[in-house]
């Protein structure tokens, strides 16, 4: 799908629209979450308030002007949104985002304060993205996919070149995964320049999507999506997706929507981060006890998205 090649040159063309985010170590908690040294790569300060306005950014910058002369259109469980809303900002055209009927009203509030017009239908994101590529057809928008797009892709995994910069000893990347094109990303980047690392995807229990193709072998849709994290729930991924997250992921794990919630309350009791619940992830996992580590490993884990889900 993508090539170490495609990331760097991905960096080097977003570098003036994005955020270089800090990374940075867990000490001094009253509640320790892992034996391990634990490094967060703080993505929630990044544009918008995640990793995703590193791949629309990117998407933008690749196409021509007369390509999004009409507007861009996507559907999102609220993050990507967010980043394609401050793309169409960056290049002065319209902005329309469907969003599941599972996002937060605060991502819908934080989409129109961005100028975006926003519409609210469908349970999950496949239902959602039916009635944006509909959209893109009747009005001859750009269409910006959240996940099975290289350029997307390919922004997504810059996030693992700073990482490895900043923390070039990291033994395991802890990465949550919706659509997938985050973890496809960064793994590509990772498994290219440190194949020793460990790379550990993170699903809800209510949408285990890579999860369920990887049992199975091959691409399925989920009977079903019960989880509430709108920003990782998604029916069925891409083709190219599922075989670079096979062929580059080591694990992926399930937690439930309650133990991510915990995991957003800890962020902000322990760390002072605002996290959403996809953002919390990793920390759910590692206080679920879904992955275990020793005091002789480093971890790199994301904070891939802001929110005020741990505050309340």
């Amino acid at each position: 799908m993508i090539s170490i090649d495609c990331i760097r040159a991905a960096a080097g063309q977003i570098a003036p629209h994005v955020r270089k985010t800090p990374t940075i170590a867990v000490e001094a908690v009253s509640e320790p979450v892992t034996d391990a040294r634990l490094m967060l790569k703080l993505e929630c300060l990044q544009a918008t308030g995640s990793f995703k306005a590193r791949g629309a950014t990117n998407k933008l910058l690749s196409m021509p002007r007369e390509a999004i002369a009409n507007g861009i259109v996507t559907a999102s469980g609220g993050n990507h949104g967010l980043a394609v809303a401050r793309a169409a900002r960056i290049a002065g055209v319209p902005a329309h985002v469907f969003v599941t009927e599972s996002a937060t009203a605060e991502k819908r509030e934080k989409l129109k304060r961005w100028g975006a017009e926003v519409s609210v239908l469908g349970a999950i994101w496949n239902e959602t993205n039916e009635a944006a590529l509909a959209f893109a057809e009747e009005e001859g928008a750009a269409y910006f996919h959240p996940f099975a797009d290289p350029a997307v892709v390919a922004g997504q995994g810059t996030v693992a070149l700073e990482l490895l910069d900043t923390v070039p000893d990291v033994d395991t990347v802890l990465v949550a995964v919706g659509g997938g094109g985050l973890i496809a990303g960064m793994s590509v980047a990772l498994k290219a320049l440190k194949p020793s690392v460990r790379i550990v995807g993170i699903e809800p229990v209510g949408s285990p999507t890579l999860k369920a193709c990887l049992d199975a072998g091959r691409l399925v849709r989920l009977d079903s999506v019960t989880s509430r994290v709108a920003t990782m729930s998604c029916g069925m991924t891409d083709q190219k997706i599922y075989e670079t997250v096979r062929d580059h992921v080591d694990d992926i794990v399930l937690i439930d929507d309650e133990a991510m919630l915990e995991a957003a309350r800890w962020l902000w009791f322990e760390l002072g981060i605002a996290s959403d619940l996809s953002g919390a992830a990793a920390i759910a996992a590692l206080r679920s006890g879904r992955v275990t580590f020793g005091r002789d490993e480093t971890v790199g884990a994301l904070v891939c998205g802001a929110g005020p889900d741990g505050i309340a």
